[in-house]
């Protein structure tokens, strides 16, 4: 494969951004309503908007196109896309990612078992993480149904300082699961 259509291929973060906007010739309504830095905001016919962004030395960039009619703005468009991709930025920096760690006991978990899996919980409750506590019914121990619930609802208390409850004790086929997201209130 050639390096020419290698690099064809490749779509970058700018490129989205620069077909995401019309500018200056690829602006097609008749009138627009110009907006931007020492400029009168009212609406002007197309030619009219872009003769007074060359008169500036910048491009006449249509910022939403779907307003009646387009509203435009006279500013330098490199610039512009700049400032996008630097907000864009912030904005996936801002975002949390959530991780679901798993807890799995059995109907009849001894005591010794209980606390070290309830240690664990805690550790990732207050490490930020969603956790997701279930008993696995295996053959006929599905028979011990009622065991399952109360244990998870044991577990949901000795938890209640560290997070709340989203979603109590539900029986999906041989699982019974609950789902526990860190509290705000931290110890």
């Amino acid at each position: 494969m050639s390096k020419r259509r290698r690099l064809g291929r490749r779509r970058t973060m700018n490129d989205k951004l620069r077909r995401q906007y019309k500018t200056n010739e690829r602006i097609r309504s008749q009138e627009v309503r110009v907006v931007g830095d020492d400029v009168e905001a009212k609406v002007y016919p197309t030619s009219e908007a872009l003769n007074m962004a060359r008169d500036r030395g910048l491009d006449l960039v249509e910022i939403s196109p779907n307003a009646k009619p387009p509203v435009c703005k006279i500013i330098d468009f490199s610039k512009f896309i700049y400032q996008q991709k630097k907000r864009l930025k912030e904005q996936r920096a801002k975002q949390v990612k959530v991780n679901v760690k798993e807890i799995r006991f059995g109907p009849q978990t001894e005591e010794h078992d209980y606390n070290f899996k309830l240690n664990h919980a805690k550790q990732f409750l207050e490490s930020g993480d969603k956790v997701r506590a279930f008993v696995f019914f295996r053959g006929r121990s599905i028979l011990f149904k009622e065991q399952g619930e109360i244990l998870l609802l044991r577990f949901a208390k000795d938890l209640e300082d560290y997070a709340r409850v989203d979603q109590m004790p539900v029986l999906e086929g041989k699982r019974m699961t609950l789902l526990l997201s860190p509290s705000l209130k931290k110890k």
